[in-house]
């Protein structure tokens, strides 16, 4: 089954849709417009059932086909919230909100999923119910967990759920996907190093917390090149050194560092939030110092499920003629919870040679709409075939 026809008919109004999102981003959960557009849209396409407010100012549909007897339930997940940069496109459609722009394409995975919701309306071609989930939050304010804790996958009994993501430099309409451990579990940390200030001419006098800090940026780097098995991957990154005092003279008491911690699996998460915990308190006391962590774990690993994993890629196949094996990404993704709470499988989907993700330069590809659109439909209609 190649791209439906009746996407390519559609494919005008979606990305209308599309560009209206674009042009009016919202952040986390603070989304009433986006929310409201969402709902609007479901409710003239005739879907069963449309609820907001799940996960806060998430919405689900509901799309029943023209039989039960299966009484199987798919759930299809696209994420709609924005990021906080200021848009650099120069695009006819660019962000109205400055600074606040669709860097990520969550608007044309939402547009997406809002096609495939009108077809299914229409045509109904399945045996079972169809669970439509449009998530707020997903960059950085676990708006999956929202939702899931809400009580979202009990209250439909969905029973496997599926997503697609947008890849810039993978060629248009491309999907690409892999089983087990795919996007990595995203943590963060702060370490306070205080030591003794003083002159800076005067070295002796004081316990130099710059110093101190310095030592354990480089020991920390020893995490992965020698605690962490090297076939495995793990990241290690401080991102910010600050120090209490920005004068030529003067060797600060406080130096604050903060960074992210990326892994694949538990057992390694576990492992380098303890060694680095460890490796920050010992290095500071052996220079006279201490130091203080906080240690926040975000994001688990993105897993799919390996038999879900399998009616993705044949989708995929019968969408475009092939879907390939994607890379470990150590990105975070919300996903992760749905996965948790319920078996599916994420994939990606070519968005051709644009900026990178999170870029104020990127823009979704309206030319992967039907594609995208297509895929959604049918995991409804192959993982539920009509009587």
């Amino acid at each position: 089954m190649p791209i439906k026809n009746r996407f390519a008919d559609l494919h005008e109004e979606i990305t209308g849709w599309r560009r209206h999102l674009h042009e009016n981003p919202e952040l986390l959960f603070d989304t009433p417009k986006t929310s409201a557009f969402i709902t609007e849209k479901l409710k003239e396409f005739g879907c069963d059932e449309v609820v907001g407010g799940i996960g806060r100012t998430g919405v689900v549909a509901v799309i029943k086909g023209k039989s039960d007897t299966s009484g199987k339930v798919i759930g299809l997940r696209a994420d709609f919230d924005a990021l906080p940069i200021f848009e650099a496109t120069g695009l006819d459609y660019a962000s109205k909100t400055e600074g606040k722009m669709h860097a990520c394409g969550h608007d044309g995975h939402t547009a997406m999923l809002l096609g495939a919701a009108k077809y299914l309306s229409e045509t109904r071609n399945f045996d079972g119910t169809a669970v439509l989930i449009f998530q707020p939050a997903e960059e950085g304010g676990a708006g999956g967990k929202e939702m899931v804790d809400d009580g979202m996958m009990d209250r439909w009994n969905v029973q496997e759920v599926y997503a697609i993501h947008n890849w810039p430099g993978a060629p248009v309409g491309f999907f690409a996907t892999r089983s087990g451990p795919f996007l990595a579990a995203t943590d963060q940390f702060d370490i306070r190093v205080v030591g003794k200030g003083g002159h800076g001419a005067m070295p002796q006098n004081t316990v130099d917390a710059t110093v101190v800090a310095s030592h354990i940026v480089v020991a920390l780097q020893s995490i992965v090149s020698r605690n962490v098995d090297p076939v495995e991957q793990a990241v290690v990154s401080v991102t910010s050194f600050e120090t209490e005092s920005k004068a030529y003279n003067v060797i600060p008491t406080l130096v604050s560092l903060k960074g992210t911690v990326r892994t694949l699996t538990d057992e390694n998460r576990d492992l380098v939030e303890t060694r680095l915990k460890q490796i920050a308190t010992s290095t500071a006391e052996a220079f006279g110092a201490k130091a203080e962590v906080s240690y926040m774990r975000g994001y688990p690993a993105m897993v799919n499920h390996d038999t879900e994993t399998g009616h993705a890629i044949d989708v995929a196949e019968k969408v475009t003629g092939s879907c390939g094996e994607a890379p470990l990404v150590m990105g975070g993704e919300d996903f992760a919870y749905m996965l948790e709470a319920r078996p599916g499988a994420f994939v990606v989907l070519g968005n051709g040679d644009s900026a990178m993700l999170h870029h104020p330069e990127y823009n979704f590809n309206d030319e992967i709409i039907p594609t995208g659109c297509s895929w959604f439909a049918e995991m409804v209609e192959s993982r539920m075939p009509a009587k």
